[in-house]
């Protein structure tokens, strides 16, 4: 009942950091297949385990830059199709 406001604070936090760890094996276990890890040797579990989270890592950069690529590829796109068509406009009216 008497628990400090700097306790409160600091369980809150690492609830908060516990709940990103959790979502992070989740997301390994439903899209990577995780929870399919059934190796016999502890060292080959861990290594499993290492390379999934690798892919999960690859994975998540891989969509950044594919993002970036498309948000470049369509600002460039866009201006070009700009051009086009206010000089198409300009050459109608004159």
């Amino acid at each position: 009942a008497n628990i400090s406001k700097e306790k409160k604070k600091q369980d809150l936090e690492s609830e908060r950091i516990r709940n990103c760890i959790e979502g992070k094996f989740g997301q390994g276990k439903r899209r990577f297949s995780l929870n399919r890890v059934m190796a016999k040797l502890s060292h080959t579990s861990q290594t499993a385990i290492a390379i999934t989270f690798l892919v999960m890592n690859l994975s998540t950069h891989l969509s950044r830059v594919f993002y970036a690529f498309l948000c470049l590829f369509f600002k460039n796109k866009l201006f070009s199709q700009l051009d086009i068509a206010e000089s198409y406009n300009s050459a109608i009216y004159l």
